[in-house]
């Protein structure tokens, strides 16, 4: 590991995912489809893909929506000294245990006010290269979530982490066997990686 960069703090959790917070300055680290971890003791961690990224409104920020001529000054002190945090829905993708990863669901959440770091290539490279994909079954059954984004986010990420594109070949193979049965999603998942490709 080498450079660690917090993106921020556990707000609630389960098994199959869990809220972050941070505050609107640190806004510029954490992005849609990035690979984030929550160490939660020495030798256990939960790893997670961010899949939605938003910030609730308050009462200042409404007044000033509807203010005429709001000075750069009032908008730079309601961005940095905002009270209301920027909140990440992070998809619960595996674990590492004792050194090793597994693409299954953790065993146990993180817990409120956890420190969530965002994994930087070398952790990157180590997860996805872990077993055949295994992670994968957790975003294609999530519901919830827009898939082919967030698979193209991912996979932009983790094929420049891998630096080669036999990763993204491999991975895009191993997606269509999954979902041979899933026409609908399949387009929809090809129609986003294709973005990538052209």
């Amino acid at each position: 590991m080498t450079q660690q960069i917090e993106i921020g703090r556990l707000l609630r959790a389960g098994t199959t995912g869990f809220i972050a917070g941070c505050r609107v300055n640190q806004l510029n680290v954490p992005s849609f489809g990035a690979l984030v971890r929550a160490p939660l003791g020495e030798d256990y961690q939960v790893y997670g893909l961010i899949h939605d990224i938003h910030i609730d409104d308050d009462g200042l920020v409404r007044q000033l929506v509807t203010a005429e001529n709001v000075s750069a000054e009032a908008m730079r002190d309601n961005r940095e000294r905002r009270i209301v945090p920027v909140e990440m829905s992070v998809l619960a993708v595996g674990y590492e245990q004792d050194g090793k990863i597994h693409h299954l669901l953790p065993p146990r959440p993180p817990l409120s006010l956890d420190v969530i770091y965002l994994c930087d290539d070398a952790e990157l490279i180590k997860f996805t290269s872990a077993g055949r994909f295994g992670y994968f079954r957790h975003i294609l059954n999530s519901k919830d979530i827009p898939i082919g984004e967030v698979l193209a986010a991912h996979f932009q990420q983790a094929g420049r982490a891998q630096k080669d594109g036999k990763w993204q070949e491999t991975a895009v193979q191993e997606l269509i066997t999954l979902l041979r049965d899933d026409y609908p999603t399949l387009m929809s998942a090809l129609g986003a990686l294709g973005e990538l490709f052209s």
